[in-house]
């Protein structure tokens, strides 16, 4: 847990203006242990002249689950994607600290989950969840036996050899989570992955993604728009303001680990998720 000097999020005034949440925004000189993602001042504008993201400070260290919390349009995914490499920022930095290879795609350090599974619908659950080995060039025993782990771990061993199509849209997306996983990578990147689930589905897999990120402790990044969400899952959220996206607010989720659905009916998820709200809805007003 970085050491940030922040109150907790209970501590916060719920009416503190957006100034003072941005004033006591996270940045990565205030963070003692190493970040395995700093940004420093991203900015990004795209080629219409939209400004997406602007002065985006963030430090994300070592086994932390954080959460992009903000309304539709903010600047998420597009932060999500700056720290995949899938997209280069125009202004500021952004530093993975995952090993020596340039290209963590390439070494598997790095597992992205997108909105959509993304399966491809001629491939075996399987053979789908083995897609990054391929990539690599490497499919020998000891990766299949990664896979078969991988799909025991999301709770679909049997399914091998199914297609997506005569899949749920649940057991899709934990297919997709199987292949972010399979590598074992040291950052996964979760872009709003449950929101398009039913709610009983989005609660169940929100279990599963604990239970797997308590086990290895990957570092986590988020992306979610909703408050309950981002409370139950992370260890810490940061609020993000509408376009450009910028980091309106950091905060610390004092929840009991591990976490299960009855922390739900408690006190203290019910006040957290008070004062979450309160810091979105203080981002969203009017400057």
């Amino acid at each position: 847990m970085p050491s940030n000097n922040l109150p907790h999020a209970e501590e916060r005034p719920k009416g503190a203006s957006r100034s003072t949440l941005e004033a006591d925004a996270v940045l990565s000189s205030d963070v003692a242990a190493p970040a395995v993602v700093a940004l420093q001042g991203v900015t990004k504008r795209f080629a219409s002249g939209l400004e997406a993201l602007s002065g985006v400070d963030l430090a994300v260290t070592r086994g932390e689950f954080l959460s992009l919390l903000g309304p539709s349009g903010c600047g998420k995914s597009t932060l999500l994607r700056i720290v995949a490499g899938l997209s280069e920022p125009t202004g500021g930095s952004c530093r993975l600290a995952l090993g020596e290879s340039e290209n963590a795609f390439s070494t598997g350090n790095i597992g992205f989950v997108f909105q959509d599974p993304t399966l491809m619908p001629w491939s075996t659950v399987a053979a789908n969840v083995e897609l990054p080995f391929r990539i690599a060039g490497r499919v020998r025993s000891a990766e299949r036996d990664r896979v078969a782990a991988s799909l025991h771990a999301v709770g679909l061993a049997g399914f091998e050899r199914s297609y997506p199509h005569q899949l749920s849209g649940g057991m899709r997306m934990r297919v997709s989570i199987a292949r972010a996983l399979v590598t074992g990578p040291a950052l996964l990147l979760l872009d709003e992955p449950f929101a398009a689930l039913d709610e009983i589905t989005r609660h169940a897999l929100n279990d599963d993604l604990l239970r797997l990120w308590d086990a290895d402790r990957p570092t986590i990044l988020f992306v979610t728009h909703s408050v309950f969400e981002s409370v139950y899952l992370s260890t810490r959220i940061a609020v993000m303001a509408p376009r450009p996206g910028r980091i309106a607010a950091d905060l610390r989720v004092d929840l009991p680990q591990p976490r299960n659905r009855a922390v739900r009916t408690t006190p203290a998820y019910a006040a957290m998720c008070e004062t979450m709200s309160a810091a979105l809805a203080a981002a969203m007003a009017p400057l």
